[in-house]
This record gives structure tokens, C-alpha cells and sequence, in this order.
């Protein structure tokens, strides 16, 4: 992935987020706290998209973040715009491993990759569950679609 076309076709949710100044740290740099912030924000857009937060609300059926991990590539400094994208990247009995990744407007490369492992959870009962067959085809779906940007 070089391109922004190439970043585009890879993570089908989006969202823009501008680099704010207090993000930084006194290295000069976006503080590598921040990534995860930005993951959890493109991570809760994908959800959104295809219907998490609804059976979360309706069923008490929703994920939890196992493990996550970031692989820097480039600082980020203020003033910046990032493109913050996710993926599934394969299904897991329980959950799916989701990928991250945020793109510089400003450099014009990405800049960070990631990963996290979603673990579905009955929140009833605190026990982890199987997704569901309709949000394993709305993945799915999104996955095939391959656009759908979120603010």
C-alpha cells in the first residue's frame, strides 16, 4: 500500500480526523497514545456501519478489543489531516482480526499500521459468543462494497 487509492481500496470505512496541536508530545511528534484513539475511532465507525452498536443496544451481544498493536512508520506532526481506515481481516471463531491503518494528507504516505482482535461478547452473561450469521455477512458485504466513509 503506497498510494492513497491503494489505502482506500484496503480499508472500506474511513474517517478524517485533523492532527490537533495538544496531540502532540514534547518530542515534537503525535504521541503514539493518540494512534490508538484513532484506531478506536475508524474501529467504532466500521462497527456502525455494519450494525454492532444496534444488537449491542437491542441484544447485549457486542465486541471487546482483546489485543491491539501499531506498527509506526512516520510521525505525525500538527497541522496534519489523517485518513483513518479499517478492515476485517480474516474471522475468528469467536470475533475477527481487524486492521488499521492511517494515511497523511500531508506527507501523502501512511504513516502507521495496526491491528486488533475483536472478541464477541454476551454481555448478560460476560461470556464471549460467536458473531452473529448477519454480522458476519455484513462484514462481508462491507468487505465486497469496499467504500463506505464515514466523518
Amino acid at each position: 500500500m503506497r498510494t492513497e487509492k491503494e489505502f482506500k481500496q484496503a480499508f472500506p470505512v474511513r474517517v478524517n480526523i485533523p492532527v490537533q496541536w495538544g496531540d502532540m508530545d514534547a518530542f515534537g511528534h503525535v504521541n503514539n497514545t493518540v494512534y490508538f484513539k484513532y484506531f478506536e475511532t475508524a474501529r467504532l465507525a466500521y462497527f456502525n456501519a455494519v450494525g454492532v452498536m444496534e444488537d449491542m443496544q437491542k441484544d447485549q451481544l457486542g465486541p471487546i478489543l482483546a489485543e491491539t498493536n501499531a506498527q509506526f512508520k512516520r510521525a505525525l506532526v500538527y497541522p496534519d489531516q489523517v485518513i483513518v481506515g479499517a478492515s476485517v481481516l480474516e474471522n475468528h471463531e469467536f470475533g475477527f482480526m481487524m486492521q488499521y491503518g492511517v494515511y497523511s494528507q500531508q506527507q501523502q504516505t501512511i504513516t502507521t499500521l495496526g491491528t486488533g482482535r475483536i472478541v464477541m461478547v454476551d454481555y448478560n452473561s460476560g461470556k464471549k459468543t460467536k458473531p452473529t450469521i448477519k454480522l458476519l455477512e455484513a462484514i462481508t458485504a462491507l468487505q465486497k462494497k469496499g467504500e463506505c466513509l464515514a466523518v
